[in-house]
């Protein structure tokens, strides 16, 4: 039975087009161990701020328990085995936080491996997790396109069979389309067009039954995002955190993504790798409910910071900054 909660109540508003404020989803996105190995757990750090290296997976999933604990998050999607052990913990038992596990990696997402050079190659559909043992009944199904017939084909194919398999297994799912990997693939002008274009290919072929919860895509600017959320308003759009970067990105991801159609966003280094990923995250969620704007939202953050004794990674000035291309089109500029 699915259980009511945040997530449920709000993407039932979005769908019987009752989108208000306060409804905008954050989710964090903690299956960073699927891209690989000892660093993807991300940093340790004293009571400092400071960092003093590599979270062991006991530590992360502390980090994890913590996150949900605050229940500010409307999702929190972790690994299939992560999961796994945070239901036998009771982690979710009292909690609104609405919990998803990754059922798939693309192989571009295999970043994390040291010595890896698996992102030079185009894709490939890849699934570890078994769904007969499913730990929740949401997950997370990633696909990459390449604009390579044969890659492309082998995704959707793959992504068929899955669903196929997670209806059997009473597991619904949200769907992951990233950016071409490969930087040849498509003309940088009509990279996101590309990218729209595919999905509404893809969703053509799809029954209402067999659609995903809702989507997840790379912010590639005002336009491509404009133009997918109003295609078709039964589609619920948000949108992936990519690289950690200022936290001013960070806010403004929510904010510009909100105004242009996304109706939620997937943080996973951006919150991370944060100093304070609890404090982090009680801003974003002030930024998404529109209290405040995302240049208020990091001087907030670091007086927060400043009041507990922690030690930013970056100055103010430097947090203050846009370092995402993609975010220059549609910011408020700082006050000098």
């Amino acid at each position: 039975m699915t259980k009511t909660n945040r997530f449920a109540d709000k993407i039932a508003r979005m769908r019987a087009g009752a989108y208000k404020p306060g409804d905008y989803m954050i989710a964090d996105a903690k299956d960073a161990d699927v891209t690989g190995g000892i660093n993807s757990t991300g940093p340790r750090r004293d009571a400092r701020g400071r960092i003093t290296g590599v979270r062991t997976r006991p530590e992360f999933l502390e980090q994890i328990r913590k996150v949900i604990d605050q229940d500010v998050v409307d999702i929190m999607l972790t690994s299939a085995g992560n999961l796994d052990a945070l239901n036998e913990a009771g982690a979710f038992e009292r909690s609104a936080v609405q919990p998803a596990f990754r059922g798939n990696e693309t192989t571009c997402v295999w970043g994390n491996i040291r010595g890896g050079r698996y992102g030079d190659a185009p894709s490939r559909p890849y699934r570890g997790a078994d769904l007969a043992f499913a730990p929740g009944d949401l997950c997370l199904y990633s696909l990459t396109f390449n604009n390579d017939a044969e890659a492309d084909a082998r995704m959707l194919e793959a992504y068929a069979a899955f669903r196929g398999e997670a209806r059997d297994a009473g597991v619904r799912h949200f769907l992951e389309v990233f950016n071409p990997n490969l930087p040849d693939a498509v003309d940088p002008d009509t990279l996101g067009a590309y990218v729209t274009d595919c999905i509404i290919r893809l969703q053509a072929s799809m029954t209402r039954a067999e659609r995903p919860e809702f989507l997840k895509v790379a912010y590639n600017g005002p336009d491509a995002m404009q133009q997918l959320a109003a295609h078709d308003p039964s589609m619920v759009v948000g949108v992936l955190g990519g690289a950690g970067a200022t936290h001013r990105d960070t806010f403004e991801l929510i904010a510009q993504s909100e105004r242009h159609g996304a109706r939620l966003a997937l943080f996973g280094r951006k919150i991370n790798q944060a100093e304070d990923q609890c404090r982090l995250i009680s801003w974003m969620r002030r930024v998404a409910d529109l209290d405040v704007g995302p240049e208020e939202a990091v001087r907030g953050y670091h007086a927060d910071l400043e009041r507990d004794g922690l030690r930013p990674d970056r100055t103010l000035e430097e947090d203050l900054r846009i370092t995402s291309e993609v975010l220059r089109f549609d910011a408020a500029p700082v006050p000098v």
